[in-house]
């Protein structure tokens, strides 16, 4: 502790650390009550992940189906135009595929939205689980 002399008038300057013990004395005990209580009482082995991959499994992975629609609402299959109906089908066959294929759908900057929701909707009811949507990424200054 600081004591003033008498000859200074002003503040002390020094820090009072008392509180500041006991603050950490009291977290102190805390820490070692609850310490022993968040030991598990039940050991239970957990399984091990098996990271190895697999030369097969590269080779089993299928290329994406990319679905192109252009601002007039013209629809392209890996860039071969098809319509609505024809969609449908090489969805419908796609979905059945064992494992499904993701489905990359791109759209024209000016393609309304409503086009691409009719498409994604079209997908969704014949059974596409993996849609995503393609988009390029905006160029920085």
């Amino acid at each position: 502790m600081a004591f003033s002399t008498g000859n200074n008038s002003g503040p002390m300057n020094d820090i009072n650390v008392t509180p500041l013990v006991d603050v950490m004395l009291v977290l102190l005990i805390i820490f070692i009550i609850t310490a022993p209580l968040m030991a598990h009482k039940v050991k239970v082995e957990l399984p091990e992940a098996n990271l190895v991959h697999k030369e097969e499994d590269k080779n089993d992975r299928l290329m994406p189906i990319t679905v192109s629609v252009k601002e007039d609402g013209s629809l392209y299959w890996n860039d071969e135009p098809i319509n609505k109906d024809i969609l449908e089908s090489r969805l419908s066959s796609a979905a059945q595929q064992v494992p499904q294929p993701p489905l990359n759908l791109r759209g024209d900057r000016t393609t309304k939205m409503r086009t691409i929701n009719e498409i994604t909707q079209i997908a969704q009811r014949n059974g596409m689980l993996d849609i995503g949507f393609v988009a390029t990424k905006e160029k920085g200054p």
